[in-house]
């Protein structure tokens, strides 16, 4: 079904642009004028038995993140002390690779003590053999984007509740007052400010506007802000003179060195932040895949037998680079696909079939993990006054807490997702049996 393109399997367009006018001209002109390739133009098929692997691969994910021995003291494969084609566990401890993140300046209890995290976004390729998980982001956008698309196409009658929760908005409020919950007990949830860099050149800014208008009509104080604008007071956090609750982070700084206001009041509890550095050095460093996908390992880590048959079929064997195996790794680039271990949005990720000399051996330089390639399949797009084209795509499963609130695709050309592909972009998920 997605090699085919199917009038009657389409997507509900003006259904679309009406949900999307109904958030005021002004929002709608943001996105045309932004976003002109935000959606695609054809919806994605998968089969019942993609999605439930999908989600047995999430939860064998998540009860080994929950291991004591995951942060506390378990082995991590470092490339100084192996060669960067073993995955036999070294010495060291896996949150070291980070700034330990409860330096705080008080006795306070800190956010990261309590918070599980928002919008952890699990990034599958599916193929004939099956759904393989890429990537965890700890900042995973398009949550809001995608509920209004799945809104539109639910009111036209064309999306199940397989892969969405029912009222996706109502889900999204719990779930941020659960974080707040979690570290403050009753007091109620009265502001929260929606911090990335530059925020209005960003190009989900659009989203940024739903989830502050999605606070406001809460009863929620709903700021959207530079972190250079945060200050420390001596009785919390502000943004614009506004006391700080919550900070949903969209920023790419996991550690938040570079924003010091903000890591400070996030080791000090004065502000509960999410997600957070501890969510990412938990869940998304890639390095955290070479763990994923060794056998060894995920044993050493007291993960059981049946969640490690799952992972090894799930997670593609990733290896942490380092350039002791500088000539192997360059006859067997064709088979892998290397990524910054602390990158993000695919930034300097390259597929080795199609790597430069240059840019290896920049690569062996350190700081990059190699993923043996799991191939996207792809999906049939026609567009009116066009030739058919075929696009890769990739699924993510929008999850929290371990449960998945929506699936959605990005269908794209290239080597990664970009949102520049006429017929590309977010893509409504359809289940077939």
């Amino acid at each position: 079904m997605n090699g085919e393109c199917h009038d009657w399997a389409g997507m509900d367009d003006d259904a679309l642009q009406r949900s999307l006018r109904v958030q005021g001209d002004a929002w709608y002109e943001l996105v045309k004028e932004r976003c002109p390739h935000l959606f695609a133009a054809a919806p994605l098929f998968v089969t019942t038995a993609q999605l439930w692997q999908m989600q047995v691969v999430i939860a064998a994910v998540e009860r080994v993140v929950k291991l004591p021995a995951w942060l506390s003291g378990s082995p991590f494969p470092n490339p100084d002390e192996t060669t960067s084609h073993s995955t036999k566990p070294a010495s060291g401890q896996v949150a070291g690779y980070l700034p330990q993140v409860g330096e705080g300046t008080n006795a306070a209890p800190s956010a990261q003590d309590y918070s599980l995290g928002v919008f952890y976004g699990y990034d599958f390729h599916l193929n004939d053999q099956g759904a393989h998980l890429i990537e965890i982001n700890t900042n995973a956008g398009g949550a809001f984007i995608n509920a209004l698309l799945i809104a539109s196409q639910r009111e036209a009658g064309l999306y199940g509740a397989e892969v969405a929760e029912e009222n996706l908005e109502q889900q999204f409020l719990a779930m941020f007052r659960n974080e707040w919950r979690l570290a403050r007990g009753d007091v109620p949830l009265a502001s929260v400010a929606i911090v990335d860099e530059a925020p209005e050149s960003q190009y989900l800014y659009p989203e940024f506007l739903l989830a502050q208008r999605m606070f406001e009509r809460a009863g929620i104080v709903a700021h959207i802000g530079d972190p250079s604008a945060l200050q420390m007071q001596d009785d919390g956090l502000y943004l614009d003179e506004q006391k700080i609750d919550l900070v949903y982070n969209r920023l790419t700084d996991f550690s938040l060195q570079h924003h010091p206001a903000l890591r400070q009041a996030y080791l000090d509890g004065n502000a509960v932040v999410t997600p957070a550095p501890a969510h990412y050095e938990r869940y998304a460093d890639k390095r955290n895949l070479a763990r994923l996908s060794d056998a060894e390992t995920l044993r050493a880590l007291g993960a059981s037998e049946a969640d490690i048959a799952t992972l090894l079929a799930g997670v593609p064997q990733t290896r942490l680079v380092a350039g002791a195996d500088h000539d192997q790794w360059w006859q067997e680039r064709k088979q892998w696909f290397f990524k910054p271990a602390e990158g993000y949005g695919s930034k300097g990720s390259y597929s080795g079939a199609k790597l430069t000399k240059r840019v290896f051996e920049e690569i062996m330089q350190g700081g990059y993990v190699a993923q043996r390639i799991a191939a996207p399949d792809e999906r049939k797009v026609c567009l009116p006054e066009a030739e058919p084209q075929m696009l890769k795509y990739d699924v993510r499963c929008y999850v929290y807490d371990g449960q998945v609130q929506l699936v959605a695709a990005r269908l794209y050309q290239g080597q990664t997702t970009n949102f520049r592909t006429p017929g590309g972009g977010f893509a409504p998920v359809r289940v077939v049996e």
